[in-house]
């Protein structure tokens, strides 16, 4: 696997060092000594990589980093920070100036070119996609592209140790969607579903973690999902063969909370943007099928979604539920507090919402104070206790509001239908599941009301 290599270092022994070393493997190297000229040689040649030394000075490597994934001409560059500094901090901040990976001073040959053959992989698979931006570019339509939001993420977490997890499942929650299995089979299953990240514990006594990678990158529905192994810093080989695997980056064990939530960023602002050219949008794909204010799902993406789901249903698969979730005296919220407030109210109800369903169910807001929750391979009774628990969760606390200077009870009222093969339609589904939040208004608010056919 050939490829072109740009070199950014100071110190001229450390070039002709790593140069050296790359080209026994073949690879093409160009060179740099400051950051100017990197950018400058990068934006010019179009590198495969970029291998930048952190300690240069006048401009130092994050900054670098931060130019390069700023410019559209060279964002799709994956860049590996060569640093002699090992502290979090550093990680850090190298992370969130773009960078996709790291290698410590001195270089492990074995680990330089493991980093280097899945950072090419990752490169090959992002080419399409930049001819693509450059596209819209030319279309006027690159900004979207800068609009992927990094945040909102369907986040699956495979780990047998429940403290782990936990702490996994805490730090994540308030930014992603997140969820736990412990059992291999059963995630490999919630793979196939709209998850953009994986999460997975390499080092797991019960299951093997690497395994699980290879399953996931071998099916066509999940083949594309960015993964995270979680390894101990010690086992070497574990983490070589996880990058052979293709999984997408390392994190050592004990897991850093904030370099957690950081690499968690990078990896699905990247899946993102790889979908978005893959899938062919000329918008961004968070745009497309994403509501901007509660990072649910949008009416668009619930309206396609469904679509397919009752088709198979009506073609002898699983059966689907909706519920149709419309929050109580919204208009008063407005009206009393403000449209920010109702901004809140909605944002908050929408992570209420999200973490209340199962894995596999798309929340998903349909527009102004309505949502709706599609659940595939559920029946109506199943699907009314689900109602019934999101319903208790809404009442349970407040919403805070107002930077939460004041809290404000809100309630929910909640219409549950579930498909009828063979000839169930989108609006005959919807429709019950209306008529349902319909009936619960009159019956007084905060009801779940279930309409069969």
């Amino acid at each position: 696997m050939t490829a072109r290599i740009l070199v950014v270092d100071d110190v001229p022994a450390n070039v002709r060092l790593l140069e050296a070393k790359l080209t026994l493997d073949y690879y093409d190297v160009l060179t740099a000594a400051d950051g100017p000229t990197a950018l400058r040689i990068a934006k010019a040649e179009l590198p495969d990589i970029v291998l930048l030394d952190v300690m240069m000075p006048g401009m130092d490597g994050f900054e670098v980093s931060r130019r390069l994934k700023a410019d559209p001409v060279t964002r799709h560059i994956p860049v590996i920070l060569v640093t002699a500094l090992d502290g979090r901090e550093d990680r850090i901040q190298g992370l969130e100036a773009g960078a996709d990976d790291f290698l410590t001073k001195p270089i492990d040959d074995v680990v330089l070119m493991a980093r280097v053959r899945s950072m090419i992989r990752l490169k090959a698979a992002m080419d399409e996609l930049r001819e693509r931006e450059e596209s819209g570019r030319r279309l006027g339509l690159a900004e979207g592209v800068g609009r992927l939001r990094s945040s909102g993420a369907r986040v699956l977490v495979v780990d047998d140790n429940p403290q782990q997890a936990n702490r996994l499942l805490a730090e994540l929650g308030g930014e992603h969607r997140v969820v736990h299995e412990s059992d291999p089979n059963a995630a490999l299953m919630t793979c196939r579903g709209p998850v953009d990240l994986l999460i997975v514990n390499a080092a797991a006594d019960s299951f093997d973690g690497l395994r699980l990678a290879a399953q996931v990158r071998s099916q066509e529905a999940s083949r594309n999902l960015a993964i995270l192994a979680i390894v101990d810093p010690g086992e070497r080989a574990r983490m070589l063969k996880a990058l052979e695997l293709g999984v997408n980056d390392i994190l050592s064990r004990p897991v850093d909370q904030q370099e957690l939530a950081a690499r968690v960023r990078t990896q699905v602002k990247r899946k993102r943007y790889a979908d978005f050219l893959r899938e062919k949008l000329d918008f961004s794909l968070e745009m497309a099928v994403t509501d901007p204010l509660t990072g649910l799902h949008n009416r668009r993406y619930m309206t396609s979604q469904l679509q397919a789901l009752l088709q198979r249903a009506n073609h002898g698969g699983e059966p689907v539920a909706a519920l149709l979730l419309d929050i109580d005296h919204f208009k008063g919220v407005n009206d009393g507090f403000g449209h920010d407030a109702g901004d809140e109210v909605l944002r908050e109800f929408g992570v209420r919402l999200a973490t209340n369903v199962r894995a596999v169910d798309l929340p998903c807001r349909l527009g102004g104070e309505e949502f709706v929750v599609l659940m595939p391979g559920i029946r109506l009774e199943d699907a009314g206790r689900i109602a019934e628990r999101i319903r208790m969760n809404v009442e349970a606390a407040p919403f805070r509001i107002l930077g939460g200077q004041e809290l404000l009870p809100i309630t929910v009222s909640i219409g549950v239908a579930a498909s009828v093969a063979p000839h169930e339609t989108p609006e005959s589904l919807l429709k019950r599941a209306d008529d349902g939040v319909y009936e619960a208004k009159s019956r007084g608010r905060n009801v779940v009301v279930a309409r069969a056919a």
